[in-house]
């Protein structure tokens, strides 16, 4: 019998780009030997390595194949484990898709707000952070794929260990906080308190968590997802360093732990060809705010679609968007437009990004 998903009065959160980045970069130097093994552990099939042993593949659940040549979409998927049971698989609290097309090398990244109410296939309707823990991530990546109107292959899985680890292995990132953040959190005994000043710092895996993480402003969490955009741009030039690709082995070998994916390494192997030429061309928040709207379930606000058909072509008229063809660059200090509903999150260079065009009139309801 599988378990029911967990809820929590915690505001989880993890980001699960970094599991994508590793394996794209580190797919871009596969030609050594250590690189290649380290790879290698990132797909847990083990009973004992997989926290997604209970869940029984459908053939309709199965993801569609990827041959190498057509648009490739992955699900970065970040959750918070503490407290969990044996068996026990939290909710996605952290969703987003990388989606690139292997003839342009060009890349998109959209953020999928967590509290978007949708129908998951053979579980009713839900928001949309609960279909992993429902039916496992083939269904998660189906659910979010029908969101978006796109084909997902594949998924990374990660949690909060995982992102602090990237982090560090990578030597931190000299990023802009854009202000004071403070949040405290007694029911996990501390551990992940945030604690920020504003100014231009370096930044641990443990601040840089912290920053991710927080959504104790006016727009909540649709300025989180925009800071997590920002923020995996500054990771991403890190990642493409010469220092970065030279300890490829020992970065990867620091996440694997944490990291959990459908992607054999021949499938990453396929994607070596793309590591290093990728270019990010513009980022965006699904639903936008225009296509919002407000409902109540069982007394608490969610998010609705209001056109489903609108929402496709959103996400279709920003993959042809090409922002490395304008001039200057965005707050993450590469460049690349950034689509979203939130306030304008500041990147690595210190400035601060564009403003949003609405409010949230949605709040979850829920705490950090």
């Amino acid at each position: 019998m599988r378990s029911k998903p967990k809820t929590s009065k915690k505001r989880p959160w993890l980001w699960g780009i970094a599991g994508i980045l590793v394996i794209l970069i580190g797919c871009g130097a596969y030609y050594s030997y250590n690189v290649y093994n380290a790879l290698d552990g990132l797909n847990k099939t083990g009973k004992e390595e997989s926290r997604f042993t209970e869940f029984q593949e459908t053939e309709t659940e199965k993801p569609p194949e990827w041959t190498g040549k057509e648009r490739v979409n992955i699900l970065l998927m970040g959750g918070d484990g503490r407290g969990l049971e044996k068996n026990q698989v939290a909710r996605s609290d952290s969703m987003l898709v990388v989606s690139i097309d292997p003839v342009t090398k060009k890349a998109h990244l959209f953020s999928v707000l967590r509290d978007t109410f949708v129908d998951v296939e053979g579980y009713g309707t839900n928001r949309i952070n609960a279909a992993v823990a429902l039916g496992g991530p083939n269904v998660a990546m189906k659910t979010i794929g029908d969101l978006l109107g796109l084909h997902i292959q594949y998924y990374v899985y990660t949690e909060f260990e995982g992102f602090k680890s990237l982090v560090d292995a990578i030597g931190g990132i000299d990023f802009n906080v854009e202000k004071d953040m403070n949040y405290v959190d007694n029911a996990d005994g501390n551990r992940y308190d945030i604690h920020l000043k504003q100014g231009f710092q370096h930044l641990d895996g443990d601040k840089a968590l912290q920053y991710v993480r927080f959504r104790h402003d006016a727009m909540s969490d649709f300025t989180r997802t925009e800071r997590q955009r920002d923020f995996m741009k500054a990771v991403a030039d890190k990642m493409k360093s010469t220092w970065s690709i030279a300890n490829m082995a020992e970065i990867i070998n620091a996440v694997s732990p944490y990291i959990e994916t459908n992607l054999s390494i021949g499938d990453m192997l396929k994607l070596s060809s793309l590591g290093l030429n990728i270019q990010m061309s513009g980022s965006a928040q699904v639903p936008p705010m225009q296509l919002i709207g407000d409902e109540k379930v069982g007394g608490a606000s969610v998010l609705a679609v209001r056109d489903e058909e609108k929402l496709h072509q959103y996400v279709q008229e920003t993959l042809t968007e090409d922002s490395t063809q304008m001039a200057g660059t965005d707050g993450s200090g590469s460049s690349g437009a950034d689509k979203s509903g939130g306030s304008g999150a500041s990147g690595a260079s210190g400035t601060t990004g564009s403003a949003g065009n609405g409010t949230n009139s949605a709040g979850s309801g829920s705490t950090q």
